[in-house]
């Protein structure tokens, strides 16, 4: 339809230009050529192609996938398991509005297997990939000056930004604020509100939630207050950052979750700070993360280091965490690994992770090491 209408603009002009002109017999020649492209995408349509309409200005789709191998040894059995996986598969479409371009509704299916041990009939049955709603949410840009905020089922204020700045590697591992071997305290989305500000030297997100997560059952008793406030001390707050990009950040971040249902009915409040510095070369970045009110399962503290180094399309990575319980359990997480760009759409990541957990008497309660091949497709 966009062509179609473009055509009949050029063919207009041309009638002014040509009239002005008075070349009657190009104006009719030009007319003739117009006539059999419209006459071409008629024909075109006839033939069975979907025509896709929309009530939105712009529709864009995209995808993610996170697909691998592992194998895992338990250093306290000796016993190893091999599995394939498709740890993550997101679809991805927003809407744009003709009012405000840069204004969207967005929703983001992924897919979930069914593998905790509860099985029950159909659907549910362990083994089942299920699809389940990661976000949608509208967003609306400039309610206030630099600040745009999201209403639905939206993102929480520090993974989603970790994941983009300090820590690029979700495929293989969620950063240490949210991994059940870490501090294990939050994930990435839940139904509640977002306001983010953007300015060069200065970014934050603060947002009221269920608390309870987009995959927890939400019982309605309080609500959690999340927030993030940034400094980007090279001024580039305002713009998408790449692996390719030289920029240094500081950021304090945290929430108050009032009886949290995940957290046994309980008040579960946090606070951390983290730094990275990047550039095209190499990438560090460290954050120390405590709670302030948290049942015995979340009560501690800890810290998490992490860097790449990189060659041309190949970099090798880095990190360590540790999260220790005021109970005195003490967990670490330790990734090496090698990564190719093998185009735009896929990287290649080939790692060892190890987690061990000691208990307060120093004892080892869990010890892993596994061995993980993984394909990130971006398209």
């Amino acid at each position: 339809m966009k062509m179609k209408k473009s055509l009949y603009t050029v063919l207009a002009l041309s009638t002014i230009a040509m009239a002005a002109n008075e070349d009657i017999g190009e104006l009719k020649a030009q007319m003739n050529e117009l006539a059999k492209k419209i006459e071409k995408i008629e024909q075109e349509k006839q033939k069975g192609d979907t025509v896709l309409k929309s009530k939105a200005m712009q529709l864009e789709v995209s995808g993610k996938h996170y697909l691998g191998f592992v194998s895992t040894k338990d250093n306290l059995t000796d016993e190893r398991t091999n599995d394939f996986e498709s740890r993550r598969n997101y679809f991805q479409l927003k809407a744009y509005f003709n009012e405000n371009p840069k204004s969207y509704m967005r929703i983001t299916l992924d897919t979930h297997h069914v593998d905790d041990g509860r099985a029950t009939v159909g659907k549910d049955l362990d083994g089942t990939w299920n699809v389940r709603l990661k976000y949608a949410y509208l967003y609306l840009n400039n309610i206030l000056p630099n600040t745009g905020v999201e209403f639905g089922q939206v993102h929480r204020p520090w993974i989603d930004y970790e994941e983009h700045h300090g820590w690029w590697y979700r495929s293989i591992s969620k950063v240490m604020t949210e991994a059940d071997n870490g501090a294990h305290l939050t994930n990435s989305a839940d139904l509640g509100f977002n306001l983010k500000t953007k300015t060069p030297y200065f970014s934050s997100e603060i947002g009221l939630f269920n608390g309870e997560g987009y995959h927890g059952v939400e019982d309605g008793e309080a609500m959690s207050l999340e927030w993030r406030a940034t400094a980007h001390l090279m001024g580039n707050g305002k713009d998408k950052m790449h692996k390719s990009d030289t920029y240094a950040n500081a950021s304090f971040f945290g929430q108050l979750n009032e009886k949290s249902a995940k957290h046994g009915n309980e008040d579960l409040n946090w606070y951390g700070i983290h730094a990275v510095y990047n550039q095209p070369e190499f990438l560090i970045a460290a954050q120390y993360i405590k709670t302030k009110d948290a049942i015995v399962d979340y009560s501690g503290s800890g810290y998490s280091i992490n860097g790449s180094v990189r060659f041309r399309d190949f970099s090798v990575i880095g990190r360590y965490d540790n999260f220790e319980l005021d109970s005195g359990v003490d967990k670490t997480r330790m990734i090496a690994g090698l990564t190719y760009q093998y185009n735009k759409n896929v990287e290649f990541i080939a790692n060892v992770l190890t987690e061990k957990m000691e208990d307060n008497l120093g004892a080892t309660t869990a010890d892993a090491t596994a061995l993980m091949f993984t394909a990130e497709v971006n398209w």
